[in-house]
Parts: structure tokens; C-alpha cells; sequence
């Protein structure tokens, strides 16, 4: 039992003491947060003048979804600059952990549930989840385990488990829609705060920096590709990807957004925040472009099989936790894998 003992110490130890000088906000993470906190203030000003235009030529509804979107980012820059400041990723993975509970609630509240379901739903979300997120915290050595958690035992898990309770009615769709929201809301997010631990796979030069600038480079990329598809889509939309999923965003909107994201991105690696070059940053601003893209359009598809507008209101005048990350969660395990893959590489691993 005493070695069983040091052995848990030293898992659940190591990689929290190993990140805690490489976490804390390092100059080029300030210099990005700096960068993103004087784009939300251009962003609000010019908000407020627009909606102040009577006569403006802007749509009034454009105007109030732009502001809404830009409202979202100072909660969100806000709160992760908070659990940036403490020296362990511990903080920003219970933070990511708060989240996909509260999304995987609103995408379970709107898919219909049985009495034989709630069993499995209590193991969903107070096994499975917290188990996701824990193993996200003890860092890379436990990848392996991580990576196949849910989308193996979980998934097997939830089939079982619903057919150990007897109901047999739509049992496929039940098992699906629980899978489903797990696997979107709690394990492809956990990729997320896993980036926090990467450094085992950087060169020398990169392992001193902070790993936090990673994390808020992949947030903000994500973040502003959806809000460039959007308002790119407005002003320059003609023909609508798919009409009855989502009619506000068109091919012209998702190509001139990526593409701008593209440009974006190459100019935030010369904030030092990221170990990527300009090129090589543009390239992963356009996967997570297309991927957060795909994302917002999958979980519009959710919404109008639902019969609702949006997932969810937890701030009033706003929509639900998981129309925000909904880019975020289909862009964070694509990402997570190939800057795993750049470090591996770089490292000669």
C-alpha cells in the first residue's frame, strides 16, 4: 500500500510541479492578452457607434449579435487572464471542466431522456467527466489513457449500462445522443487545457516560455474565425452552404473569413506566444478555421432537429454556453494533435 501510495503521489505531482515556472504569464503572452484586450476596446467602441446610428446602413440585428459576440470575449478573456495568473494549469482545467459540465447539461436538456437513462446520466456526469479532466491534469504521461477514456470505455459504458436498465425503446438513438454530447462537450474540449502540457515536446527555446500563451493563441483563433465567418458571411454572402441548417453563413463568408483568419494568425506568431513561424501559424489558423467552422455548423444542425434557437441562456440576452464553444470544441482536438505532432517532431521524438 505504501508503494502504491507514492507511486498516485508522484503521478498526480510531477506534472504540476514541472509546469508551475512554465505557466505563469511570460512577455509574449502579455503582449498577446495586451493585443486582444485593445482589439475588444476598438471592437466595443465601434459597437456602440454603430448601434447608435439610426440610420446606419448596418443591420440593427447584425449589430446586436456583433456586440453580444464581443461582450462573450471580455467574459472569456477576463476569466482565463484570472487563471493564467496562477502559477499551475490546475485552475484553467477545473475552469474547462466547469464549462463542459454546464454544456454537456444544455445539450443533454434538450435531447428527450428515459427513466432507464438517468442512471447512466449520473455516471456521465460525475464519473466520466470529472475522470476526463483529472487525467487532462496529471499531464502527458498519462495521454494514452486520456485520449481513450471516453471515446472507448466511456462509449461502451453508456451502451451497457442503458441496456443493464431494461428499457429497450430507441435504444440506439438514446445511446447516440448521450455518446454525443459526451464526446462533443467533455472529451473534445478536454483538448483544450491539455495543450497546457505540451512542453515535454518542445525544443529547449520554447520549453521556458509559458504554455498559457499555446492555449489563449488556439482560444482566440477559434473565437475570432467564428466571428469572421459570421460577419463576413453578412456583408459578402450570396450563396448559403446549407440553407436549412444555418442560413447566416455562406461560402463567400467562409472562405474570405478563413482567409483572414490565415493572415491573422501568421501576425500572432510574431508575438513570441506560440512556437509556430508565420507560415506554419497560418496553416494551423486554417485548420482551426474549417474545423471551428464545421463545428458551429453540426451543432446549428443539433439545434434545428431540437426545434430551438439556441442551446441555452445562462446570461440573460445571451445565448447558451455551448453556442459560444462550439467552434472550440470541434478545433481543439485537431489542434491538440498537430502541435503534439510539431513538438514530437521538432524534438526529434
Amino acid at each position: 500500500m505504501d508503494l502504491l501510495h507514492v507511486s498516485l503521489s508522484t503521478i498526480l505531482t510531477a506534472p504540476l510541479l514541472a509546469q508551475q515556472t512554465a505557466f505563469l504569464l511570460d512577455g509574449a503572452t502579455g503582449i498577446l492578452l495586451g493585443v486582444v484586450i485593445s482589439c475588444l476596446l476598438i471592437a466595443t467602441g465601434a459597437g456602440q457607434i454603430l448601434r447608435r446610428q439610426p440610420d446606419s446602413s448596418v443591420n440593427p440585428a447584425i449589430v446586436q449579435a456583433f456586440i453580444r459576440r464581443v461582450r462573450a470575449w471580455w467574459l472569456m478573456t477576463a476569466i482565463l487572464a484570472v487563471t493564467f495568473t496562477i502559477p499551475s494549469p490546475v485552475a484553467t482545467v477545473i475552469l474547462f471542466f466547469l464549462i463542459s459540465f454546464w454544456a454537456l447539461r444544455e445539450f443533454i436538456t434538450l435531447t428527450p431522456t428515459r427513466l432507464g437513462d438517468h442512471r447512466t446520466l449520473f455516471w456521465v456526469f460525475f464519473i466520466l467527466t470529472p475522470a476526463q479532466y483529472v487525467l487532462v491534469a496529471m499531464g502527458q504521461s498519462q495521454y494514452e489513457l486520456f485520449s481513450i477514456l471516453i471515446p472507448v470505455y466511456g462509449f461502451l459504458f453508456i451502451a451497457a449500462r442503458i441496456a443493464v436498465a431494461g428499457d429497450y425503446k430507441r435504444f440506439l438513438e438514446r445511446i447516440a445522443k448521450i455518446q454525443a454530447g459526451l464526446y462533443i462537450c467533455v472529451y473534445s474540449l478536454s483538448y483544450a487545457p491539455a495543450l497546457l502540457y505540451l512542453t515535454d515536446w518542445t525544443d529547449p527555446e520554447y520549453s521556458t516560455k509559458s504554455t498559457a500563451g499555446l492555449l489563449f493563441y488556439f482560444l482566440l483563433v477559434a473565437q475570432l474565425s467564428d466571428l469572421l465567418h459570421f460577419v463576413c458571411s453578412r456583408l459578402l454572402g450570396k450563396n448559403v452552404i446549407a440553407p436549412n441548417i444555418n442560413a447566416s453563413r455562406t461560402w463567400e463568408g467562409f472562405f474570405a473569413g478563413t482567409g483572414v483568419t490565415a493572415v491573422v494568425g501568421a501576425m500572432l506568431s510574431l508575438t513570441g506566444a506560440t512556437p509556430f513561424n508565420p507560415w506554419q501559424s497560418a496553416v494551423m489558423s486554417i485548420v482551426i478555421a474549417v474545423m471551428g467552422a464545421a463545428g458551429s455548423m453540426a451543432m446549428s444542425a443539433i439545434k434545428r432537429d431540437r426545434g430551438v434557437q439556441d442551446y441555452g441562456t445562462l446570461v440573460e440576452g445571451h445565448a447558451g454556453v455551448l453556442d459560444r464553444i462550439d467552434a472550440i470544441c470541434f478545433a481543439a482536438p485537431v489542434f491538440f494533435h498537430l502541435t503534439r505532432y510539431y513538438f514530437t517532431t521538432a524534438s526529434g521524438g
